[in-house]
């Protein structure tokens, strides 16, 4: 390793001298005169053998967080993007504050009411992050401040709060803070009524506690410090030495994560056990938080189900002998699937996604050809309605809803062309209220953009949709720059959701297409179970036939086409650019999962066991032969690729930052072409970023102007 370290330090200390040669002589100049050398990692061969089969992986060695000649190669790479993309800096500038400057600084999110009080989250000027607040009784009554982050914040790089739940009698806030983007979340209490911090401080857990209703028992789940597993559930009595807390449960199965929740009617508190095609649910009276919790309907491999409370019985989402799930209803007293009576029944043409009950009202959401519906069913005449969005491609969500007996829905909605919007629908006058739309400040106009649906024919005649958007005026002339986003797994549905960033790019002419290829639910279950496992190809093979619409229908040329995915998307952008590199102008791929082989084998990394039945266990020869053609990293060849921006945080607790940086690495090593190949590694986030509202929009700069620069737009 010595001999490592001297190499690195020695090419650091060359490549800072072409750096500082290359700034001093501006440079456009430089790239013509004097080429700027990226750092080469040194191959340090790792043999790694299973099914009789080798692989050597040159740069095994770069999955050593802890070593400082990791960092250092991190850093010289950093060093080249800035080096390489220094004259970009300016448009990156112009397009960040272009980007900050549509949104309000002084902002205030929908209050809603619970338990007596109006809850509402609000931006100050110049604040990177929310102010939690409430109000008792009537918005006209005096603010309290639940948590400003902005102070919390203060001396570090990262800081994140989550789960915040405020005790049944009101007095008591729990809360989870991360420093590090670990996802590794310590819960805190704060005493409400002197806005003291108690001593109770709970590391290492999945963020939320779980309050019964004797205001001092929480229930919380407990991480592996090593896979970030949520893997116990514990229970805490405030004043209590943590050291001293009960183990409820422990989920001794590797590939479930288990967590804890409460019904919306606080009656029951629940423990979830799940994996990808099983789910096991646990129940407590909450008014009874030393009662020993009882099984709801032991797991089943390929059962997958979910509950809520309401009056006598449970309501259940379930796939049991329904591929595109059936809710189901069950008395609390006996709660195994031989006592479940059907509610809703299965439908060929109709994903059942979630549900909300009210007093007098069921409220369902449903997916059909692949759009979101919000259905509303009165319990007491089965009579039933749609809402009506207007819109050919949108996203629309039922939103938090805590009250029971009111005859108002909360939900949210937006499309490509229209702001996120929050609506307040009565479910017995059948009227909307729009209460809140984003507003977007500086010139923007809705009527000044085209929103499609387009259906593109995949190569074993499947219909995969395309929605895209872009400024009206805009020639189909086969000559527009245009970004195809894409993700295709897990089961994510990829909603046409508006994003007031993405004007950027549509204002200087580039289209914006999203994919919804298969691996997502987009078009139901089946969709999903098509693009996992053994046919996870066709979750590649969509996005390119997607690729090959949007050419063929004149929207744009290879020349032009750039496409964009992260995390399993990043797998996505991975696989693509190794299949049909020829296709695109560039690939941005953040934080993506690419070493899937190595990854799937060492089952010390986050997420790994509970995704074998997502990707396959490469312990399998016949999983491991077909993830081994198309994993991106191992696929890697000596041949022309696109321009590539690839980014990753130190810190990823999804997508260990050594996938993208090896895959970087080798491509190096390989590719043929003079392309630029950038590795951005953000050394204090972790996979979603870093924290606080508007710096988060210097990567998305960073992005955009990789894209512009390519296609020679300057400005």
């Amino acid at each position: 390793m010595k001999n490592l370290f001297s190499s690195i330090r020695q090419h650091r200390i060359i490549f800072g001298i072409a750096v500082i040669a290359c700034l001093s002589i501006g440079i456009s100049s430089c790239t013509k005169a004097q080429k700027i050398e990226p750092p080469i990692a040194e191959k340090i061969p790792h043999e790694l053998t299973i099914h009789g089969d080798t692989r050597i992986d040159n740069y095994y060695w770069l999955n050593q967080r802890d070593n400082p000649k990791v960092i250092e190669y991190l850093e010289a790479e950093n060093a080249y993007k800035e080096a390489m993309l220094k004259h970009t800096e300016a448009l990156q500038e112009k397009l960040f504050n272009e980007i900050v400057g549509r949104m309000k600084q002084m902002d205030m999110s929908v209050p809603y009411k619970e338990n007596g009080y109006y809850y509402y989250t609000r931006f100050d000027e110049g604040g990177e992050y929310p102010v939690y607040c409430r109000k008792k009784e009537t918005m006209e009554a005096e603010e309290e401040v639940l948590l400003n982050v902005n102070e919390m914040a203060k001396g570090y790089d990262y800081y994140s709060v989550t789960g915040h739940t405020v005790s049944p009698n009101n007095q008591l806030l729990a809360f989870g803070v991360d420093t590090v983007s670990r996802r590794k979340y310590t819960i805190h209490f704060k005493d409400l009524t002197s806005g003291e911090l108690l001593p109770d401080q709970i590391p290492v857990t999945a963020g939320s506690a779980v309050w019964a209703n004797d205001n001092r028992t929480v229930f919380y789940a407990l991480k592996d410090e090593t896979t970030l597993r949520p893997y116990k559930i514990m229970k805490h009595v405030l004043g209590t030495d943590v050291s001293q807390d009960q183990l409820v449960y422990e989920e001794k199965d590797e590939t479930f994560d288990t967590y804890v929740g409460k019904t919306k009617s606080n009656k029951f508190i629940i423990i979830a056990s799940s994996h990808t095609l099983s789910d096991e649910y646990r129940f407590l009276d909450a008014d009874d938080p030393e009662g020993q919790f009882k099984i709801f309907q032991p797991r089943e491999r390929d059962l997958e189900y979910s509950l809520d409370h309401y009056q006598d019985k449970f309501y259940v989402r379930t796939n049991y002998q329904a591929e595109n799930f059936r809710l189901m209803e069950t008395s609390i007293h006996k709660t195994t699937k031989e006592n479940w009576k059907e509610v809703i029944p299965h439908r060929e043409d109709v994903l059942l996604e979630g549900f909300e009950v009210f007093k007098d009202f069921l409220v369902v959401s449903e997916r059909i050809a692949g759009l979101p519906q919000l259905r509303i069913i009165r319990w007491e005449d089965r009579s039933e309605h749609y809402l009506d969005f207007g819109e050919e491609t949108y996203a629309a969500r039922i939103s938090y809803n805590p009250e029971f007996d009111t005859e108002w829905l909360r939900y949210s909605y937006s499309s490509l062309t229209t702001p996120n919007s929050v609506y307040d629908y009565n479910m017995n006058k059948r009227e909307k209220v729009l209460l809140k739309q984003e507003e977007v400040l500086g010139d923007f106009d809705p009527a000044n953009y085209q929103a499609e649906r387009h259906l593109a024919t995949a190569r074993d005649g499947t219909k995969v949709p395309i929605s895209l958007v872009y400024r009206k005026g805009l020639g189909k002339n086969g000559d527009n720059p245009c970004l195809l986003y894409g993700y295709g797994s897990y089961g994510s549905t990829m909603n046409a959701s508006f994003n007031s960033a993405r004007l950027s790019l549509l204002d200087r002419g580039f289209i914006y297409a999203i994919a919804h290829i298969r691996g997502g639910m987009e078009m139901g279950r089946y969709w999903y179970e098509q693009g996992k496992l053994l046919n996870k190809k066709n979750t590649f093979t969509d996005f390119i036939d997607c690729a090959e619409y949007l050419i063929s229908e004149k929207f744009t040329n290879p020349d032009k086409l750039f496409a964009m995915g992260g995390s399993a998307g990043g797998l996505l952008m991975g696989a693509v650019v190794n299949m049909r590199p020829d296709l695109f102008k560039g690939i941005i791929a953040t934080v993506p999962f690419v070493d899937v082989v190595t990854t799937m084998l060492d089952e010390s990394i986050p997420l790994t066991t509970s995704e074998f039945d997502e990707w396959g266990d490469p312990k399998n020869e016949e999983y491991y032969r077909y993830m081994l053609s198309y994993s991106p990293y191992d696929n890697v060849e000596a041949k022309d690729y696109p321009a590539m921006l690839v980014t990753t945080g130190l810190h990823d607790s999804q997508v260990q930052y050594f996938e993208p940086a090896k895959w970087v690495a080798k491509l190096r090593a390989l590719k043929t072409d003079d392309n630029i190949l950038i590795l951005h590694t953000n050394m204090e986030a972790g996979h979603g970023g870093v924290s606080g509202r508007f710096r988060r929009f210097k990567e998305t700069a960073l992005e955009y102007a990789f894209m512009l620069d390519l296609v020679g737009i300057k400005e």
